[in-house]
């Protein structure tokens, strides 16, 4: 009986952490509708000779982009649209 008990709680412990650390890709994909596209268009991040080429380069470009832009974004803000970006166009594993 314990055994099952500390199993089902400690399940319950992983799954309520993954979910915490989840990324909101729905907030990431507002924030870039809403501040990306001012500067540009959807083609960016589909064309062949795209200077981002891996997930470390993309999340270092969103955040010179929220920089420049004086956007004052939290560090939650630049994950989600970088994985919104990523999901959406780039791929990067």
């Amino acid at each position: 009986m314990k055994t099952a008990l500390l199993t089902l709680i400690t399940t319950g412990l992983v799954m309520a952490s993954s979910s915490l650390l989840a990324v909101d890709i729905d907030h990431g994909k507002s924030l870039q509708q809403d501040n990306c596209m001012r500067c540009h268009d959807d083609s960016i991040y589909t064309r062949e000779e795209r200077r981002v080429t891996t997930h470390d380069a993309l999340k270092n470009q969103v955040q010179r982009c929220e920089t420049n832009l004086n956007l004052t974004w939290f560090p939650e803000d630049v994950e989600a649209v970088t994985e919104y970006l990523n999901t959406t166009f780039y791929k990067f594993k």
